[in-house]
């Protein structure tokens, strides 16, 4: 009889080990994959940051002479300072300055509010006119060439920003925002993106929360690099750009 006891213990301490065994291997094999993933989160992290802080001072640097040009232009066309600065809504929320050069009269966001009935973006959340009086002579040329957004540089080049992602949109406009659209605050906002090279203005709100999320749930540094090159000629073309 002891010795049949003896024998069931066994084969319960030995099945024991097994199952201890078979849980210890489980849980490494788990915490090698989620280590695997963690690192190629912070590579891919990593790279799209390098590119963003190697292109925004490239530019920065090679654009500087431009940068005066317009400067001046954009001070003699009309009063006000030669930068736009504004509130915008980051990655999770996060407010920043968000910069631009001017191409609005001082008294732009004044008018904006007798303006609002005559929004031509589908769906509200976002105001946008073809022939909005608001904009100055210089600033219709600087809109239409993106040279206005050329300034967000330096907002890349400090973090705020990436060279390419969904745009930064107002406060108020994130607060129409619902929870499914809310998901554009997931990555940090960019300068171009699918719908700048799509269409732009022209596209309509949903359309371009839809390609947001395209982008979001399927990032690269090629699609970024291919998102870079086509916004040369979408900038060209003109498409959209009001």
């Amino acid at each position: 009889m002891k010795s049949f006891l003896d024998k069931s213990v066994d084969a319960d301490l030995d099945q024991l080990v097994k199952e201890l065994a078979a849980r210890t291997h489980g849980n490494t094999r788990r915490s090698l994959r989620l280590k695997a993933w963690k690192l190629t989160v912070f590579a891919a992290y990593a790279t799209k940051r390098l590119m963003d802080v190697v292109g925004s001072l490239f530019g920065l640097v090679v654009l500087s002479p431009l940068f005066l040009l317009v400067a001046l232009a954009v001070k003699l066309d009309s009063r006000g300072p030669v930068f736009f600065r504004q509130v915008r809504v980051g990655r999770y929320g996060r407010n920043f300055i968000f910069y631009k050069f001017r191409s609005m009269y001082q008294n732009a966001e004044a008018m904006k509010a007798q303006l609002e009935k005559q929004n031509e973006m589908e769906g509200g959340v976002i105001f946008k006119m073809k022939k909005d009086p608001r904009i100055t002579r210089v600033g219709g040329f600087i809109r239409r060439t993106s040279i206005d957004e050329l300034p967000q540089l330096w907002n890349v080049l400090i973090g705020d920003m990436s060279l390419v992602g969904p745009r930064p949109p107002l406060p108020e406009e994130v607060r129409q925002y619902t929870l499914e659209e809310r998901k554009r605050l997931d990555v940090i906002p960019g300068i171009t993106g699918l719908w700048q090279i799509k269409g732009r203005s022209e596209i309509p709100f949903a359309e371009q929360v839809r390609l947001d999320k395209e982008y979001i749930l399927a990032p690269s540094i090629w699609k970024d690099i291919v998102i870079l090159l086509k916004t040369i000629p979408a900038i060209i073309g003109g498409k959209g750009a009001y």
